[in-house]
């Protein structure tokens, strides 16, 4: 199953980016990311059989191992593309929400779209490390 993070904003050459490069160098999944700019332009448009995953304040709080079985059934019931989507500034539209399979939420806190970007990064190695019995996570 391919993990994609599709983000609004262009990362460019910074800490963040290579923070993002080396959290995605170390998933065994297929990973893609496709930057929009901060206005216009569209997604790719979402294959049949794939999850939509939204980035929004207003999602679900998962846990790391909640994150992985999630992955694990997806992948499991054959999907072929986990996509997370992080909007732009003032987040996703009534209808983007509607229309996404699940929306996650780093907490109650403001966090910057690169950082967003940095932290979902880590948090998809976390969960397929969580999936392939690695000890990179410790749960407690």
């Amino acid at each position: 199953m391919l993990l994609h993070i599709v983000a609004r904003g262009k990362i460019g050459r910074s800490p963040e980016a290579e923070l993002v490069g080396r959290y995605l160098k170390r998933i065994a999944w297929p990973t893609k990311v496709t930057e929009l700019p901060d206005t216009g332009g569209s997604p790719p448009p979402l294959q049949s059989n794939s999850i939509s995953v939204l980035l929004d304040e207003r999602g679900e709080a998962l846990s790391s191992t909640q994150l992985a079985s999630k992955l694990e059934r997806w992948r499991d019931d054959g999907k072929r593309e986990a996509r997370f989507t992080i909007g732009a500034a003032d987040g996703h539209g009534d209808s983007a929400r509607g229309e996404a399979d699940l929306l996650v939420s780093f907490g109650p806190a403001t966090w910057p779209h690169l950082l967003a970007r940095a932290m979902l990064a880590e948090q998809l190695f976390r969960a397929t490390s969580i999936l392939a019995n690695h000890p990179y996570h410790r749960d407690g």
